[in-house]
């Protein structure tokens, strides 16, 4: 008769020490710490431009400046943050804006009045999100390469749709949304979009099995799929995801500009990707916060809004967020080596 094996030791559920905090107390306390460090961040930065230009910095119609142009990186941020989360990249967002600014302002897409100028922009961002999915996800290119390749096609064909002349926004609509009347008790419009792709983005990523997935996909992408996730599909909806923010920033901002250009978005790649870092999104993926990465895009704002009222030069700014970039990686390099 065999004699019944007794589990090993090691099989045993581990229970916390009195002094040792559970694992998961222990990322709340990480996210808790990091946002807070964020917001004292800001805080400070507040201080600072109320100190140096109090008349200005703390004006009403700057404050609403500051948010109303954070609005439109802010959204194409939210986008960036989770295709980061899952481990990829994508340089193309300022070329996708640009495109989708200026297809939506043509004189033939004006033609269908206000819906037309939406539709268009969202649509061209989606598309070009589509084609990045695809080259990614079924088509095996690294993300680098591929985003890469839509940016330098992006700019061209909005160029090619300019030929490099502004296109005048002349729906009263779209135009009507940037002025003062449409304050809504006192914030604008486009501050309120903001906010509402912020709270689907936050809902997205913590309440439901697609940020899940998102998280997992970039945490360990073979470990993903052996769960049963698909992870081709999966990259494919990250980059619709991005492309669609794409599409609704590219709207913003031509609320914001009145026009569209083929200039648009300039830079908004590499704006987006270091608002996420300092927002505490992980560049290798598996982890990241919506919450950080909007403190993280307010902060930048803050920063060039500071630097513009002092008439300080643009070459110093620049510095200035590169140094605030390095420390954010500094840091995150840091805690992971603790945890």
């Amino acid at each position: 008769m065999t004699q019944p094996v007794s589990p090993p030791r090691d099989s045993a559920p581990k229970v916390p020490s009195a002094g040792e905090k559970p694992a998961w107390r222990a990322v709340l306390f990480r996210a808790d710490v990091r946002t807070l460090s964020l917001l004292g961040v800001l805080a400070v930065l507040i201080l600072i431009g109320g100190i140096t230009k109090p008349d200005q910095f703390l004006d009403t119609r700057n404050l609403q400046l500051v948010l109303t142009q954070a609005s439109v990186i802010g959204v194409v941020t939210v986008g960036m943050t989770f295709v980061i989360i899952s481990g990829g990249i994508d340089l193309s967002v300022g070329a996708i804006v640009a495109l989708s600014s200026v297809w939506a302002t043509t004189v033939a897409t004006q033609e269908f009045g206000f819906a037309g100028i939406l539709f268009t922009a969202v649509l061209v961002g989606l598309g070009c999100g589509l084609v990045n999915g695809v080259l990614i996800a079924y088509g095996g290119m690294v993300p680098f390469i591929a985003t890469l390749a839509m940016l330098a096609s992006a700019r061209g064909l909005a160029l090619q749709i300019t030929d490099g002349r502004t296109q005048i926004v002349t729906v009263d609509g779209v135009l009507d949304l940037g002025e003062r009347d449409s304050y809504v008790l006192g914030i604008p419009p486009l501050v309120l979009v903001f906010a509402a792709v912020t709270v689907v983005g936050w809902l997205l990523l913590n309440r439901t099995t697609f940020g899940r997935r998102s998280v997992a996909v970039g945490g360990n992408a073979e470990a993903a799929r052996l769960a049963g996730i698909d992870v081709r599909r999966q990259r494919l909806y990250l980059y619709l995801l991005s492309g669609l923010c794409c599409g609704i920033a590219a709207f913003l901002l031509i609320v914001l500009a009145g026009s569209g250009q083929n200039t648009n978005g300039n830079l908004y790649e590499l704006d987006a990707i270091a608002a996420a870092i300092i927002g505490g999104t992980l560049l290798t993926g598996g982890r990241g916060t919506i919450v950080g990465s909007v403190l993280g895009v307010l902060i930048f704002t803050t920063i060039t809004n500071i630097f513009a009222l002092n008439n300080l030069q643009s070459d110093v700014q620049q510095i200035a967020k590169g140094a605030i970039i390095v420390a954010a990686v500094l840091v995150q390099r840091r805690t992971a080596s603790t945890t």
